[in-house]
């Protein structure tokens, strides 16, 4: 089969290389062989590549953390999930065998019916993006309907997803980005306000859009000085959402801000759900689903590309110059 292969650490172009003829992976106890038909391109990808993610798998290894297949070979035990062959599937490959290749691996306890509504690339996109943003705004900030919602990175593919699920939530939307493009991309997802970070002053806006009361739930996966600046426009029992660090600058918190201002500071890694609570995960997708079939919720797909393209498509998406998310397209 055709994969692409991590055999040393770097940036994503310089380190991920096309191999023809690579070997093809055998589905164990409980696991799913699926055919790839769209694998979504997420900034962890190119962590992998870095050797700076949370899980460091051994090299060589095929990267691509997120994907719709076809169900083509089920292990020992599988079929007991009520999954056959030919089932249309999303979720996470199992590493080293990630989703820039013609086939992966996926357990089959985490892999959920891809919704109708949605095509291949779409519906690749949809798991982590939306399960992130659904588990952030839901489950650790708790948003309610006519609160104002902060969101960073508006454009990007977490971002965007919470956008998507703020408006569906009854929220009134900020949206921050970076340049004009996104700014529309942003307002086309619903964002009742976007600001360009590069323009205008972020924390200004929130605060005169507010009348001063400021953002009761801020959705942060850049970190850096997007964090600093929401301390500044947090609203009085506020919830700021740390879901990750896409500026590369990993902030300190001041408790002692936190304290007299009475906000909190809430930390979401997502995948720790799937081992510590799987039925969540399972109820957040069959939300997601019924939003997406309703034409609420539909992932940003801003290209879609060639497997040979996948190294340039991670590449650019580590440096921030990417919409919403990239799918790659094996066939």
């Amino acid at each position: 089969m055709q994969a692409w292969q991590v055999a040393e650490l770097g940036e994503p172009r310089e380190v991920m290389r096309l191999v023809d003829g690579a070997e093809r992976p055998e589905p164990g106890p409980g696991q799913l062989l699926v055919r790839v038909r769209a694998a979504a391109v997420n900034f962890p990808d190119a962590l992998l590549c870095r050797g700076q993610y949370q899980v460091r798998p051994p090299l060589p290894f095929t990267p691509g953390i997120e994907l719709c297949g076809e169900v083509a070979e089920l292990g020992e035990g599988a079929a007991e999930r009520g999954i056959a062959a030919g089932d249309r599937v999303i979720g996470t490959p199992l590493l080293p065998y990630g989703g820039y290749a013609d086939h992966a691996l996926l357990e089959a306890a985490g892999a959920f019916p891809a919704p109708a509504a949605l095509d291949d690339a779409e519906a690749a996109a949809l798991h982590i993006g939306h399960q992130t943003a659904w588990f952030g705004l839901h489950r650790r900030a708790g948003l309610r309907a006519g609160e104002t919602l902060l969101v960073h990175a508006a454009a990007g593919g977490v971002g965007s997803a919470a956008v998507q699920l703020g408006k569906a939530a009854g929220a009134t939307v900020i949206g921050v980005v970076g340049g004009p493009e996104k700014a529309a991309a942003a307002r086309r997802l619903g964002a009742d306000l976007v600001v360009d970070r590069r323009a205008e002053d972020f924390v200004a806006a929130v605060k005169e859009a507010t009348g001063g009361h400021g953002a009761d739930v801020v959705f942060d996966p850049v970190g850096g000085e997007a964090y600093q600046g929401s301390t500044r426009c947090v609203a009085f029992e506020g919830r700021i959402v740390v879901v990750g660090f896409a500026a590369g600058a990993v902030q300190a918190p001041a408790l002692s801000h936190a304290l007299v201002k009475n906000y909190s500071i809430l930390g979401l890694h997502w995948g720790l759900y799937n081992t510590r609570n799987p039925q969540a995960v399972r109820d957040a997708h069959r939300e997601l689903s019924e939003l997406a079939a309703e034409g609420v919720v539909r992932p940003l797909v801003s290209e879609r590309l060639p497997l040979e393209r996948a190294a340039d498509a991670v590449q650019r998406v580590a440096d921030g110059a990417t919409t919403g998310r990239i799918a790659i397209l094996p066939d």
